[in-house]
């Protein structure tokens, strides 16, 4: 009787100092909408299964990927390196920068605009400088800078997925649920950096349009794309492009048939809507260990939209074997590549093996 006491005085003091401890978050209640069908284009099929697989098992965490002239493919991995994989297959480690590269699109001079989690907006030259273009915009640090593009005028959209929370610490952002994401511009001609759009739930992809006329920026905890026209009658003005998306949209791209590819690294989760409308069980939720807190399910999706945000098609791997927990996607040559956070490889699918689209190469 004495130890069985001796327990639950243990268990009692352990739970009224975790329900007594302050949490990391000051969650906000949110309703998400019914998710959609997968239905029609969304159906499920097996088309990432015939992506081929590049630097498989010899790169880890190769979130997002750019080709150069040479046909080199260029991605940023989990220990802050920067690997190159070569025709020939042969991987490369090009640099090291110190943080975690994340989005990268290479400029008209040939440089790496690279998305830096912890370091900011880089430029890498072809012999491997690496030089800060932007850390803050309008007084407020970067804290997870994450995606980049380049539009026409060489004017660079990146976004600042949250003000709050750092990369390591993305569920949090996801628990709390308050708008601390951005969508900025750097301009080169200036080297000043300006604030957009603020106030986004997780301010993730950006893609510009071919003609320079807008951009897209995924509001990722909102399962929605954001257009912000840059020029024309509603320049400086934003709408919904796609709203109540399949999954969590990380990064998307623009091909030279004017398709926007967006990667899913998750379908939408069960356990993530219920716990919305609760704040203060999200407020708990955030004290337990990353292991406790709910789990996506291994999948791979990707999804392509026309310019007005409607679904095209998607690729799926329903088991997430081949690829899974995509970031990115990116068109190149005829080809899309395929980038992950946590995954040891890189897919590589040509466009015209895709069902449905046809014998179309950029």
């Amino acid at each position: 009787m004495k130890w069985l006491l001796i327990g639950v005085l243990v268990v009692f003091l352990l739970l009224g100092g975790f329900l007594l401890s302050p949490s990391p978050v000051d969650s906000q209640a949110w309703a998400p909408p019914p998710p959609p069908a997968m239905t029609g284009p969304l159906s499920a099929n097996q088309h990432l299964r015939l992506a081929d697989l590049l630097a498989k098992g010899q790169v880890y965490g190769p979130e997002d990927t750019a080709v150069d002239g040479q046909g080199r493919v260029y991605a940023g991995t989990q220990d802050g390196k920067i690997v190159r994989v070569w025709p020939d297959g042969r991987v490369e480690e090009w640099l090291q920068t110190g943080g975690r590269p994340l989005g990268m699109v290479f400029d008209g001079d040939g440089r790496l605009i690279v998305a830096d989690a912890w370091k900011g907006l880089l430029a890498i030259t072809p012999d491997g400088e690496i030089s800060v273009l932007s850390r803050e915009a309008e007084g407020l640090p970067y804290r997870f800078t994450d995606d980049v593009d380049i539009a026409p005028d060489g004017r660079i959209y990146f976004t600042d997925a949250s003000s709050r929370f750092e990369q390591p610490d993305y569920k949090l952002d996801l628990l709390e649920m308050r708008p601390h994401g951005r969508l900025l511009r750097y301009d080169p001609a200036t080297g000043k950096s300006e604030v957009l759009l603020g106030n986004l739930h997780f301010a993730n992809g950006v893609a510009v349009s071919p003609d320079g006329s807008y951009v897209l920026v995924n509001e990722t905890w909102k399962y929605r794309i954001l257009r912000y026209w840059i020029s024309g009658r509603d320049a400086g003005q934003a709408e919904v492009f796609a709203d109540n998306l399949p999954g969590f949209p990380d990064n998307l791209a623009v091909d030279q048939q004017g398709r926007y590819w967006v990667a899913f690294p998750s379908l939408r989760n069960e356990q993530i809507d219920t716990l919305h409308l609760h704040p203060w069980l999200k407020d708990l939720v955030a004290k337990l260990p990353d292991g406790l807190k709910p789990k996506p399910e291994a999948y791979g999706l990707v999804v392509a939209l026309d310019d007005q945000g409607a679904v095209i098609t998607s690729l799926h791997d329903t088991r997430g074997s081949h690829l899974q927990e995509i970031t990115s996607v990116n068109p190149s040559g005829g080809y899309l590549y395929f980038g992950s956070l946590h995954n040891d490889r890189i897919g590589r699918l040509a466009l015209h093996a895709i069902p449905g689209l046809g014998d179309i190469n950029e």
